[in-house]
């Protein structure tokens, strides 16, 4: 039985903890032995897991002094390099920022992974030398292969590096884009559920399901759409599952512009699922993305979707599955004005085993090289 590792952060709510669960039940269900490494262990994902998938906990010392702080921290690895040190057949660090996850991976396997969940670039806006530096920092050289969950940020990641005099050897055969895995049996089985918060009414409803931050989401243009469309006399609403940092400054402007009755604030959801069944569209409007994992729920739930420009959505969702708009709020305004007054259709039926089947083949080929 070959025994794969995989680093993470916590298992909190959010699309990369859903698709790390997802995969880590996959796996150990096809019959290799899962251990999962957090910075702290906890998270409502937590319950999810495969009893049969063991957690462990490693914990940086976060103390000011930083003598202190760099001795502890100092030991910790020397304790888990002298107890893992090459014990595993394949690792991973699936919070591609923590160097926590960096450093337990490469230590746990010759065969290890760094898996890419975001476009990075547009997170250090467009500076190539932060860019590098970020990934210089996680020891990217020292990962046997690189992982990304779209085309677009591989195509970015390879251009950077290739022009950078730090360049990195064989590059082009060390990247790779695998998608999400999905539980799509049990996506639509929870969308059974019922709920009480809100009622599928004839008003048309727009759905948004993620993590409340300014920087990458950009809720604020959902919020500014939505006052313009109300000042032009049209009846819609907008449903929000989800929290952050920003969520109290969403509300506040939401309170500002007597938005009340077309948002709603439904919170944190252990199962959004249900809610997609409400709404008669998805909405994302964020600034970039990896891979949004709510494409593919909305596309096994049949939902249209209205996304801005990120990701591979004019690759995947474009003229099949909904519709791709600019990222200003002109785009996003035309489109959400089209919804209301004549709807978005999906084109075509998603292929949920074929989508599977080609993720599987790849991340089991990962696994025995």
């Amino acid at each position: 039985m070959k025994k794969l590792l995989f680093a993470a952060y916590s298992l909190d709510i959010g699309g990369i903890e859903k698709a790390l669960i997802t995969l880590a039940n996959y796996l150990q269900k096809k019959g290799y032995e899962i251990t999962i490494v957090l910075e702290k262990k906890q998270g409502i994902f937590l319950k999810e897991l495969d009893k049969n998938i063991k957690i462990l906990e490693y914990r940086p010392d976060e103390s000011k002094n930083i003598l202190k702080r760099k001795i502890k921290n100092l030991r910790k690895r020397l304790k888990f390099i002298a107890k893992y040190k090459n014990k595993f057949d394949f690792s991973c660090s699936y919070a591609t920022y923590s160097k926590s996850a960096s450093f337990i991976a490469r230590t746990s396997s010759n065969n290890s992974i760094l898996w890419v969940h975001s476009e990075y670039m547009k997170l250090f806006k467009d500076n190539r030398r932060e860019y590098i530096k970020f990934f210089n920092e996680i020891s990217i050289r020292k990962f046997k292969k690189v992982v990304f969950v779209s085309k677009k940020a591989k195509d970015i990641f390879v251009n950077t590096f290739k022009r950078s005099h730090l360049k990195i050897k064989k590059l082009q055969d060390r990247t790779e884009v695998i998608y999400n895995l999905i539980d799509y049996n049990k996506i639509v089985e929870q969308s059974k559920e019922q709920v009480k918060d809100i009622r599928k009414e004839k008003i048309y409803t727009f759905l948004n399901v993620g993590r409340h931050s300014e920087d990458d989401k950009r809720l604020s243009r959902i919020i500014e759409v939505s006052r313009k469309l109300k000042e032009r006399k049209f009846e819609f609403r907008v449903l929000f599952i989800g929290e952050g940092k920003e969520t109290e400054n969403y509300k506040e402007m939401v309170k500002e512009n007597n938005l009340q009755k077309e948002i709603v604030f439904l919170g944190k959801k252990e199962n959004p699922y249900p809610y997609y069944k409400i709404a008669d569209s998805f909405l994302l409007t964020s600034e970039y993305e990896g891979f949004p994992v709510v494409y593919i729920e909305s596309m096994i739930l049949e939902l249209p979707i209205i996304t801005t420009n990120v990701s591979d959505s004019k690759q995947i969702i474009e003229n099949k599955y909904g519709i791709v708009v600019e990222k200003n709020l002109n785009s996003i305004y035309n489109a959400m004005e089209r919804a209301i007054k004549s709807g978005v259709k999906c084109k075509e039926k998603f292929n949920c085993e074929i989508y599977n089947k080609e993720i599987e083949d790849k991340i089991i080929k990962l696994i025995n090289k």
